[in-house]
């Protein structure tokens, strides 16, 4: 953190999709609820006009792409969650064949490429997983690893974290460093942390029956690194050659050797 020129207000949230952003919006609209505090979301310049005067405000971005004059803002400090892409790749297209049409536009968009039909009825018309996996890595995927590598990593107003640490921190520990570091004023950070928990899957929502159908539909398990058994080696050497650097630039493989510990498809299949 920099030296700041007044008291810290705007507490941000920025995740990419399938990092977890179903999780931090309930989590976020918890501490809305609880202690009061505008909330909002925010990707362009003109909303900031919309943002609180005084005291703290919540601002939400669920492709990370915060607009530049927040980004510079002294009193905004930022939240960022990534997660290893292949497991987003894994999480997207099992959630883009179910998923419910009216919660994502992307999905109901037609093309010509796909006979005339949307993004959702293409993926589940294809014959099997690999091939939806390469379909998905060439679409929605793509896009999601670019915003991933576009964020403005080593900003001194914010905190980069991963979807895997934040997962299995069942103390809550990253989080309420993060909020003490940050110094919002007007957040009770004890409350704020048991809102966190309160609404994470290894809390309040440990429970299967506890979750609404919507995370239900979101959530497979949550674990990480599940590429190591359910990403085909085929589609795994696809991915090494196309995605291979961004793995390295974002932290989750030094280099191609991971695709050895993929099984074969057919021994998934099995």
């Amino acid at each position: 953190m920099t030296a700041d020129h007044g008291p810290a207000r705007f507490l941000c949230i920025g995740t990419h999709h399938k990092t977890g952003t179903i999780w931090m919006r309930k989590v976020f609209r918890a501490i809305q609820r609880d202690q009061d505090i505008p909330f909002m979301q925010c990707y362009r310049d003109k909303k900031l006009a919309e943002a609180a005067p005084s005291g703290p405000q919540i601002i939400v971005n669920w492709a990370s792409s915060f607009p530049k004059k927040l980004m510079a803002m002294d009193h905004a400090r930022f939240i960022h969650i990534i997660r290893d892409p292949r497991d987003v790749l894994l999480s997207g297209m099992r959630y883009h064949r179910v998923a419910p049409l009216g919660n994502e536009k992307f999905l109901r968009e037609t093309r010509d490429a796909w006979g005339g039909k949307n993004y959702q009825d293409h993926l589940n018309a294809l014959p099997d997983d690999p091939a939806r996996l390469l379909f998905e890595m060439a679409h929605k995927h793509d896009v999601t690893v670019q915003e991933m590598l576009n964020w403005p990593y080593g900003h001194p107003h914010a905190a980069d974290l991963r979807y895997e640490d934040l997962i299995e921190d069942t103390e809550c520990r990253i989080i309420r460093g993060v909020l003490e570091s940050f110094a919002i004023e007007g957040l009770d950070i004890d409350r704020a942390v048991q809102s966190w928990w309160d609404h994470s899957l290894f809390g309040g929502l440990k429970k299967s029956d506890a979750r609404e159908d919507r995370i239900a539909l979101h959530v497979n398990s949550g674990a990480k690194a599940q590429w190591r058994s359910k990403l085909p080696r085929e589609i795994a050497e696809v991915y090494a050659e196309r995605y291979q650097d961004a793995l390295e630039r974002l932290g989750y493989a030094n280099d191609a050797a991971w695709v050895a510990e993929c099984p074969p498809a057919k021994d998934i299949a099995a």
